[in-house]
């Protein structure tokens, strides 16, 4: 009944919302990411304003829910793996507020709805973006402001650029596959960050308190967050796009660092390799790995991607280095993704794409490496510009953990579906 009541909530905020939406348009948000179709592949929200015309409130959201058959195994051990059927997952919503504050002034706010690790409703977070000082001043720095963008607020780090495609919570329309990174790095900070966008180029340098759960209690050792980009992003013709990113992410001593278990929505794939007993709320990141680089880590990510015509290549180096506080010396864990995805049809309405991830690395205490792989395909139906089909199929496997690990010769594989509306 619960499930029903939660489901009938979402179902009635759509309804709501997408009336609300018909009374805006994009076009009255300056350096707006689409809600739609046409935010695929568009990565930071830059570039030239369009004309101020007031204040300016636009609501959107998205929805998503998935049908999961997945099935799991592992070698015998003290650990029985919870039995996982073939069945409907919590459905999820998020709310989009985004309002255009003076010129040169947005601010943007997403609420969960309903989420995995969160079942109810709360704010994920949000910003201010500043693209000129209009609004203080005509025509104030304007030579610096051509190419310049400020970033404050308490909002989703920009390390590397997977976290463009990636679904977050309900908003899944971007990305072609059901999941996202096996080592994902996401997390939501308060600080600022300062874009510099001369011609082709992006310069990117910010810092943040390093916390996800805000508090004002004091703590020496507490160091911030320092993190940067910089990349080349072109339309070589009509055909041809080439982006080329490179990210970095650290933190000397944190008290607790979140980037690799930032992610308080939840994971895809419910319940995959957990321990008999295991729900989804308290379990919420199945199928994901943490490297527990609690109080330092130090993070580089390069992203390159390929877009000609309908065919796209993206991909992902990434290593990083860090320790628990009781480790006397730091770990180093490598992940390389990689996805190539083909859009075909009217309006590239279509697609078809195979992706693969690996991550390796020691855990706590450890300098032996253990390796998780993951191979999946998936295909896609964008029924308009805000409504989308996917189904995957993924194989996941986990190699050189210990005889006593849950993870011993652990594997889960299986079909997944998923709808989408995003607006």
């Amino acid at each position: 009944m619960k499930s029903l009541t939660k489901l009938g909530a979402v179902l009635s905020f759509v309804l709501v919302s997408v009336s609300a939406f018909a009374q805006f348009d994009d076009r009255d948000i300056q350096q707006y990411r689409y809600r739609d179709f046409r935010g695929i592949n568009q990565f930071e929200a830059l570039g030239n304003d369009i004309a101020y015309d007031g204040f300016k409130v636009r609501l959107g959201g998205a929805f998503a829910v998935q049908m999961q058959a997945l099935s799991h195994s592992n070698a015998p051990t003290s650990d029985t793996l919870v039995t996982i059927g073939n069945n409907f997952n919590l459905p999820t919503a998020n709310l989009d507020v985004d309002v255009a504050l003076a010129d040169g002034m947005r601010m943007h706010l997403r609420t969960y709805l309903s989420s995995r690790h969160h079942p109810e409703s709360w704010v994920k977070g949000g910003y201010i973006q500043i693209s000129n000082l209009n609004w203080l001043s005509q025509d104030l720095l304007e030579n610096v402001m051509d190419f310049t963008t400020i970033k404050i607020g308490m909002m989703e780090v920009n390390y590397g650029d997977y976290h463009f495609r990636r679904t977050d919570n309900a908003r899944a329309i971007y990305n072609p596959f059901v999941g996202n990174l096996i080592m994902d790095a996401f997390n939501t900070e308060a600080g600022a960050e300062i874009y510099f966008t001369p011609g082709d180029f992006l310069i990117m340098v910010g810092a943040t308190n390093g916390k996800l759960n805000q508090s004002v209690a004091t703590n020496n050792n507490n160091t911030p967050v320092f993190l940067g980009k910089a990349g080349w992003d072109k339309q070589m013709n009509e055909d041809l796009r080439l982006r080329l990113t490179g990210s970095f992410y650290t933190t000397a001593d944190g008290n607790t660092n979140y980037l690799y278990f930032g992610d308080r929505a939840g994971s895809r794939y419910y319940l995959v390799m957990e321990p008999d007993g295991s729900n989804p709320t308290d379990q919420s990141r199945s199928g994901r790995w943490n490297p527990t680089f609690v109080n330092q880590v130090t993070s580089i990510m390069i992203n390159p991607f390929v877009k000609y015509k309908g065919l796209e290549l993206f991909g992902a180096y990434e290593t990083a280095s860090g320790k628990l506080s009781a480790e006397t010396e730091t770990r180093t864990y490598t992940q390389i993704y990689g996805e190539l995805v083909y859009r075909f049809g009217a309006d590239e309405k279509f697609y078809a794409g195979a992706r693969y991830n690996t991550v390796t690395g020691p855990q706590a205490f450890s300098t032996d490496d253990i390796n998780i792989s993951r191979f999946a395909v998936a295909a896609g139906w964008y029924m308009t510009p805000n409504v989308m089909m996917k189904a995957e199929y993924v194989n996941q496997t986990y190699s050189d953990f210990a005889a006593t690990s849950i993870y011993n010769n652990g594997s889960f594989n299986g079909a997944v579906l998923e709808a989408t509306i995003s607006f």
